[in-house]
């Protein structure tokens, strides 16, 4: 095997990193607002936020809505392909809590929970 257009590949590539998970889990508990991510996610960046909602809009996750309203509103929400990764989100936070209770990890309120 030569290349590594591998799923896993494939995978990390279209939603690996620091950001590109949290933002799909926001994403799929309701449509939300550039400003709501900063409350949700306090040390992202403008830069780093607006590169990943796009790269996630290129690759068809995530869908972005213009309403024509003075002032301006942009929305963002999951795509019919993005809504498939849910519950592949629901795993990671599963193994995520379980990993954490087995190696006596601190961690903060439990986000998973409050999807289900």
């Amino acid at each position: 095997m030569n290349s590594l257009n591998t799923g896993i590949n494939i995978f990390m590539n279209t939603v690996g990193g620091k950001w590109k998970c949290l933002i799909l889990f926001f994403l799929s508990q309701k449509p939300r607002r550039t400003k709501e991510f900063y409350l949700l996610m306090p040390t992202i960046t403008q830069k780093v936020l607006t590169e990943q909602l796009k790269q996630l809009e290129k690759d068809e996750l995530v869908r972005r809505e213009v309403f024509k309203e003075v002032p301006p509103k942009v929305e963002y929400s999951l795509t019919e392909l993005g809504q498939s990764f849910v519950p592949v989100l629901h795993t990671m936070c599963e193994w995520g809590n379980t990993y954490a209770t087995l190696q006596n990890l601190e961690r903060e309120e439990q986000i998973c929970r409050q999807h289900e």
